[in-house]
Order: C-alpha cells, then sequence, then structure tokens
C-alpha cells in the first residue's frame, strides 16, 4: 500500500488526502494549525463561497494565472463534482447570485467539518499541532521531520498555501519546500486585495457601497480589465468584489502606467444619462446643484463628483450651462481614479506568485524535478478572480495529485 504524507490541511490538502485514501493510499496529513481549514473558515466573510457553478470553459475565463496549467485539472474535477463530493458527505449547499456556491447554513465551519467527516471515514490519519519544518528525500522514499515526530513516506504532497492571512498559518513554507528542491518561486505578491488610490476624495466616502457599476483599468492607454459588478470606498481607497479581482491583474504592471475609469451609471448610454440629469434638473430648477443630484447619486458621493468635474454644487440649477453639464455627465460615465499600491498580505485573499508551473506535471502535480514529491492548492503560482474559482483551483490541483500519487 503507497504511503502518502499530506502536508497542509486547507482546501488542496484534504481534498488530496481524501482522494489519494478513496483511491486506495495509506495517508496521513500534518496541520500546523489546532484544526483543519483555518483560512476556510474566514473565506466568503465566514460563509465560504465553496466553488463557482459554472462549466469547466466558462471557469478557465475567470483564470488570471495558470489558465492553461489548470485546463486539465479543472475539467477531470469541475465544479460539479466538487458540489457532488460536498453532498453526497452531508453538507446542504445552495447557489446565488454569479453562481457563487455556499453551504445552505452560510456556515463556512460546516464545509470544513465535511471534509474532516470525510477524512475520517476514509481512513485518513490527521495530525494536528505538526508543523512540518524538513522534506528529506531517502532511498525508499521521502521523510518529513516536525518538532516532534519524523513521518516516512512515498511520496509528499505539499499544500501548504499561500502567504495571505498569515494567523491562519499561511506563512509560506511551501515555497521553502520547493527551493529546497531546486524549485523556481516566483514573485509573491498580494493577490485579491484592496487597491490604495492617489488624493484623499475616498476619506469622505468611506464605507459607501457601489453596486452596480463598472469599473476597468488601463494601463499606458490601453484596457487591461472591465467588470461590472459591486465596489467600496475604503479608509485607503477602493475594495469590494470587483476591486479584488482587478488587483490580480494589475499586480503584473507598473502601477505608475495605470488609470482606473468607473462609471457610475453603465446602464445609460451618455445621450440616455444626459436626459436624465435634464429631467432632474427641471424637478429641481430653483435649488441649488448639490440638491439637484439626489436621486441619481447617494448623497456622500455628490459634493465628490461635484468637486472632480469641476462644477460649483453651490450654483443655482437654472443657471448650469450646457459645458458644466457636460464636465458632470463626463465625471458620471468617467470617474478617474490613480493607484499607487496594494495592501499587504494580511489583508491579500490569495497570494499572487508561487512554484514555478513549468516545473509542475499538470496532470498530476508531481515535480518535474523530483519523482514523488508534488505541489497543489495556492502554493503554486495560480490566481483566478473572486468567486469560488481560487478554492475550486485548490480541490483540483488537489484531486488530481490525490488520484496521481496513490496510483502511481
Amino acid at each position: 500500500m503507497k504511503r502518502i504524507i499530506v502536508i497542509g490541511g486547507g482546501a488542496a490538502g484534504m481534498m488530496a488526502a481524501y482522494t489519494a485514501a478513496a483511491n486506495g493510499a495509506s495517508v496521513v496529513l500534518l496541520e500546523k494549525n489546532e484544526k483543519l481549514g483555518k483560512k476556510i473558515y474566514i473565506t466568503g466573510k465566514g460563509r465560504c463561497n465553496v466553488t463557482n457553478d459554472c462549466a469547466p470553459n466558462d471557469f478557465l475565463t475567470k483564470v488570471v494565472n495558470g489558465q492553461k496549467f489548470l485546463t486539465s485539472a479543472i475539467y477531470h474535477f469541475p465544479p460539479e463534482k466538487t458540489k457532488e463530493f460536498l453532498t453526497e458527505h452531508g453538507l446542504k449547499i445552495k447557489t446565488e447570485r454569479g453562481n457563487r456556491v455556499f453551504p445552505e447554513s452560510d456556515h463556512a465551519s460546516d464545509v470544513t467539518k465535511t471534509f474532516e467527516r470525510a477524512l475520517r471515514e476514509a481512513g485518513v490519519e490527521i495530525f494536528f499541532r505538526e508543523q512540518a519544518e524538513r522534506i528529506a528525500k531517502t532511498e525508499e522514499g521521502f521523510t518529513v521531520s516536525t518538532q516532534e515526530n519524523v513521518f516516512s513516506g512515498d511520496c509528499v504532497l505539499v499544500c501548504t498555501g499561500g502567504m495571505s492571512y498569515p494567523s491562519t498559518g499561511s506563512t509560506g513554507d511551501g515555497y521553502r519546500f520547493a527551493k529546497d528542491f531546486s524549485h523556481t518561486v516566483t514573485a509573491l505578491k498580494p493577490g485579491l486585495v484592496g487597491l490604495n488610490v492617489k488624493g484623499n476624495f475616498y476619506k469622505d466616502l468611506q464605507g459607501l457601497t457601489l453596486k452596480n457599476v463598472t469599473l476597468s483599468a488601463d494601463v499606458c492607454g490601453k484596457t487591461v480589465y472591465e467588470e461590472f459588478g459591486e465596489m467600496l470606498f475604503t479608509h485607503f481607497g477602493i475594495s469590494g468584489p470587483i476591486v479584488l479581482s482587478l488587483s490580480s491583474v494589475l499586480n503584473k504592471y507598473d502601477l505608475s502606467g495605470v488609470t482606473l475609469h468607473l462609471d457610475l451609471k453603465p446602464a445609460l448610454r451618455e445621450e440616455q444619462l444626459d436626459k436624465r440629469i435634464l429631467r432632474d434638473f427641471e424637478q429641481y430648477k430653483n435649488k441649488q446643484l448639490v440638491n439637484a443630484l439626489v436621486d441619481l447619486l447617494p448623497v456622500k458621493l455628490i459634493d465628490v463628483v461635484l468637486a472632480k468635474s469641476g462644477v460649483s454644487g453651490k450654483k443655482a440649477v437654472n443657471g448650469v450651462t450646457k459645458e458644466e453639464r457636460e464636465k458632470l455627465l463626463k465625471t458620471l460615465k468617467n470617474f478617474e481614479m490613480k493607484v499607487y499600491g496594494f495592501r499587504g498580505f494580511e489583508e491579500a485573499i490569495i497570494t499572487s506568485g508561487g512554484v514555478e508551473l513549468k516545473q509542475i506535471n499538470p496532470k498530476t502535480m508531481e515535480s518535474k524535478l523530483c519523482k514523488g514529491l508534488y505541489f497543489c492548492g495556492e502554493v503554486l503560482d495560480i490566481d483566478a478572480c473572486t468567486g469560488g474559482y481560487n478554492l475550486q483551483s485548490a480541490f483540483s490541483t488537489g484531486y488530481a495529485a490525490g488520484v496521481a500519487c496513490a496510483k502511481e
């Protein structure tokens, strides 16, 4: 019987361990924390957006880096398989807006409990508070040393996560193991994280959520991102779903050449929006401009938009010129922002960068440099948009490794 050591009890590690055991291997799972899936507990604001209910080809369009690499894994273990796994092991799930799948209970802990139950039923031996410190290659296979013990196996699966949310145990251990076996680790950056923007206008907007807006990004005049959805103004700049996905695109570029364009009214063409503004002006013709936009914009946003457009809010509506109205219109359709930085790993949902994909077999997740050594999940140089895509990537790569190592 093959003896498998899985390092890390997160999404990839739990799926890899279960799959290897289900395929006949003897599996030991080493977790540095006191419980499994510690990062899962805080995903989806504590609800755990466990996957995205879409077809593999649609899924791959949401992968920012590693799309080609992930193709085989996603087709062999697509979101539908994740849903089947969870329901077969007793978890009731539901699908919400954007095909996002959550546990019906809205408790992320139920996802982890489901995995732990499945692991124990499959015969996986789980060791808590066992932090792997060293992996060594031996004539018989491998040893994994912790502070207290040495574990021996035929294969080792490194599923240690990345650098994001280090309080959950994601402290970059897997990158060290990879380098020990001569693997390249690409530049590590916070992924799916808020953006610091220039100026101080956002301080007046802190806490304001904008729904149904379109955010796009230009790099030296070329559009590299455009997404419709929800965003949030914060004490440092901007965040929210469409901003988080944008961050994983922007961390590949020099921010000095980046300009963001926010369309506050994407459902209306400029001519339609102009007519809407004129109707509001007619209704509030005897008021100041600042009071004539209350039906069009959130109150917090009015002064900021007017300042950006260069039109005085104290001006009487019936005194606003056509040129001033056009300036207001342009600002509503193109509220520009400049980015100067990203928030840190402690706030990032994922890590962008990781173990070089060219050195990993995309069908099995086995190292091309060391037979019997596998890498799965966030430790790899893979990242995707928000919406359950990153957890699914972890499940799919974990599944691929679990099958391969058990049958090799």
